[in-house]
């Protein structure tokens, strides 16, 4: 069967149950803050043309779930989106001081607890063990919570199902971040200054998050950079120092590096994303799985990174490179990148293979 006769029959079942269809993206919908939700309404009002114009229609849906998804109105997407939608989903901010009490209740004295929040999880001397363990206990939780909601939200299918797909990336980074935030926290870094409703947030969060996202897509120099700003946590460097690397300094070329790759990654894959939920049931159960066989990967490689740094390792011994971008952090260096000059992403794959328990 044709594409265009594909599409017409799909909108003759959109036209005819499409109000039950509608309504399940509406509700993932309002997960997200107003913003989002009014730019999904306006991917749904986009589906409805569908049947009018084939091969055009499909266009005109994708050109309008990018533009739900471009949160900073660059006419890209790409990793600062990402973050800013995956934050407005409630509950992704995770309190630091609430979060390690509840995860080292079960292991630690008060006094140990205590000293954990106020300093980091090292200091204190908890085991490395203990803290591996709520790492692994946290990643296996959080990819279990995201992987059912992103089947959930790709079972009715349809073309209507266009209409989810900006709630379903917001859901899959959302819970991406609250694992990175969990990770974090547990190897010793401080809390990032998110706001309570998740969608003002400084440069420098915003930043740091989108190291974190580079690290577990395999981005070159990412991890490399996150282990210097470990260094100059650790080391007491001044917070405005640590502002200068991450938005205008030696860390901000990866930031950019990150964003870059985001953004060709992310416009191939909605609109893969856009096809897939056209099927019915089986868009489900590909979203989900698919869902289910990234996150771990991304976060272990997120893990390896932190669990090695001067705030999670007493016996880290830094890099030539890492030594020199936390000298460069410590002297304010600024760095002007031209984006040609920015690196692309290592040649990593992630398979079905790295997903067992």
């Amino acid at each position: 069967m044709a594409l265009k006769d594909i599409l017409k029959n799909a909108a003759g079942v959109f036209e005819q149950g499409g109000k039950a269809v509608t309504e399940k993206a509406k509700v993932a919908g309002d997960k997200i803050a107003t913003g989002s939700a009014n730019a999904i309404d306006k991917t749904k009002n986009a589906v409805s043309t569908i049947g009018k114009g084939g091969k055009n229609a499909v266009e005109v849906t994708h050109d309008a779930v990018i533009k739900a998804m471009d949160q900073d109105g660059n006419g890209i997407i790409d990793s600062a989106d990402l973050i800013i939608l995956a934050l407005k989903v409630p509950g992704v901010r995770i309190e630091r001081d609430n979060f390690l009490r509840k995860e080292f209740a079960r292991h630690c004295t008060e006094e140990m607890i205590n000293s954990a929040v106020e300093t980091t999880p090292l200091q204190a001397g908890v085991d490395a063990d203990i803290i591996d363990k709520l790492v692994d206990e946290t990643i296996k939780f959080e990819r279990n919570a995201v992987s059912g909601i992103s089947m959930a939200l790709g079972m009715p299918g349809g073309v209507a199902m266009a209409a989810t797909i900006p709630a379903d990336v917001a859901q899959y980074y959302g819970y991406m971040l609250r694992a990175a935030q969990k990770m974090m926290y547990l190897y010793g870094f401080p809390e990032l200054d998110v706001t309570e409703d998740g969608i003002n947030l400084d440069s420098e969060t915003l930043n740091s998050l989108t190291v974190c996202l580079g690290i577990m897509y395999g981005v070159a120099k990412a991890s490399t950079a996150l282990k210097a700003i470990a260094k100059a946590f650790a080391t007491g460097v001044e917070k405005q120092l640590m502002r200068k690397a991450l938005t205008k300094g030696t860390i901000y070329p990866i930031v950019k590096s990150v964003a870059k790759w985001f953004g060709k990654r992310m416009t191939k894959e909605v609109f893969a994303g856009f096809f897939k939920k056209a099927i019915p049931v089986v868009g489900g159960v590909i979203g989900g799985g698919l869902t289910y066989a990234t996150f771990k990967p991304c976060c272990n490689r997120l893990k390896d990174t932190l669990k090695d740094t001067s705030l999670s390792n007493p016996n880290y011994t830094e890099t030539a490179e890492e030594k020199q971008m936390y000298e460069q952090i410590c002297n304010g260096t600024i760095i002007d990148v031209e984006p040609d000059e920015l690196t692309e992403v290592e040649d990593e794959t992630i398979t079905l293979t790295e997903t067992e328990e």
